[in-house]
Parts: C-alpha cells; sequence; structure tokens
C-alpha cells in the first residue's frame, strides 16, 4: 500500500507525464503520440471503477460507441457481470445512477471491466481492478481474459498475489522503488519482500 503502484500505471495514458526518462507504448515515447491515438490504444480501469448516470449499455458503449448487443453481452460474460445484468428486470437497459451508488463495488468493478473489453484496446491497464471481486470470481474473469488478450498487452496492478501469480513477469514496489522483477516462483526465491507478502497471504487465508 502506498509503494507507488497506481502512480506508476498513470504514466502511461498521461493521468501525469514522467519528470525523468520516458515511457514508451510501442517502441513510442507517450508524450510523442496524438491523445487520442493514446486513449483508442488503451483501456484503462481505475482502482475505482466509477459509472455514469445512464443505463448499463450507455456506460459499456463509453469503451466503443457503435458496440452491438451481442459485442455488449459478451464483454459482461468475460467481465463476470452477465449473469446480474441478464437478472435485472431492463438487461442493458437497466438504469445506472450517477457514480454506479445503485451498484455493489464488485458489480462497479465488473462493469468498467467489461467496458475496457468492448473497446479492445492493444493495452489493458486493470489498476487494483479486482480487489472488489471474491478470489472465485477473480480466478474466472482472469481465466476468461485470456483468450479476449491473447494478442494485447495487460498490465494488472494488485495487492493480492493470487490475481498476479500467472503473469509473465511480476514487478514488486516497496516504497516507490522497483526491489524484484521475474515469475512468480523466481521471486519467491530471489525477493524478501515478495516472499513475505506471500506467506502473510497465505497465513491469512489460512486462517
Amino acid at each position: 500500500t502506498g509503494a507507488g503502484k497506481t502512480t506508476l500505471l498513470g504514466l502511461v495514458p498521461r493521468l501525469l507525464d514522467a519528470t525523468t526518462g520516458r515511457v514508451l507504448v510501442g517502441s513510442v515515447d507517450v508524450r510523442e503520440v496524438d491523445p487520442d491515438t493514446l486513449a483508442k490504444t488503451i483501456g484503462l480501469v481505475p482502482q475505482k471503477a466509477y459509472l455514469f448516470s445512464g443505463t448499463i449499455a450507455s456506460n459499456l458503449r463509453y469503451g466503443k460507441v457503435d458496440a452491438t448487443d451481442d459485442e455488449m453481452w459478451r464483454a459482461l460474460e468475460i467481465a463476470q457481470a452477465k449473469d446480474f445484468v441478464k437478472a435485472m428486470p431492463a438487461g442493458l437497459a437497466a438504469p445506472v445512477a450517477q457514480g454506479g451508488t445503485n451498484l455493489s463495488g464488485g458489480q462497479r468493478q465488473r462493469i468498467a471491466i467489461a467496458r475496457a473489453l468492448v473497446r479492445r484496446p492493444d493495452l489493458y491497464l486493470f489498476d487494483d481492478s479486482f480487489s472488489a471481486l471474491d478470489v472465485a470470481t477473480d480466478a474466472r474473469l482472469r481465466r476468461a481474459l485470456k483468450s479476449v488478450t491473447r494478442d494485447a498487452t495487460v498490465v494488472i496492478v494488485a495487492q493480492r498475489v493470487a490475481t498476479i501469480v500467472d503473469a509473465d513477469q511480476i514487478l514488486v514496489l516497496e516504497k516507490g522503488r522497483i526491489v524484484g522483477i521475474g515469475t512468480h516462483d523466481e521471486l519467491q526465491r530471489t525477493c524478501a519482500t515478495y516472499a513475505e507478502i506471500v506467506s502473510s497471504q497465505l497465513a491469512a487465508e489460512a486462517a
């Protein structure tokens, strides 16, 4: 907590700019990319999922304005949101209050994830976007994501080890510094901070 994960992720879509060095997407400095082009390349799901006043469909179409019903239902299915949306009397036309306050935290997160999936971007940025999901839903969602993100880059910020255990590469941040880089197995052997996190989370689950 407070290690700088969200700040680091925010450099990619230029929510803030790096003061030194460069942030590259596709070998190009993000500061040299047209903002609209950069926005179309990225699907960002922020730490606090925010929905707009309207309907489920209108929120999903912020990701892609001409998304079809089939595309939206497919995105909801992958995001593990299809069942609860189908259970709503109006389905895709179900009303959403400003900020999504008429939905639970987990429902808001899944709708926000579906919104990014509708866009089918080249780069997905998930900023602790699975934190409000239970472990089983988290696991199902990550399995479903693999089929649609095979040709994309996926960056996941997480505090729960289970969320990133299968990542190709994990960066461990502590006090704003990278203190470990590697796979889950490698980091358990080479990074004391990561090994301690794994141990503490396993102990908490056992309790």
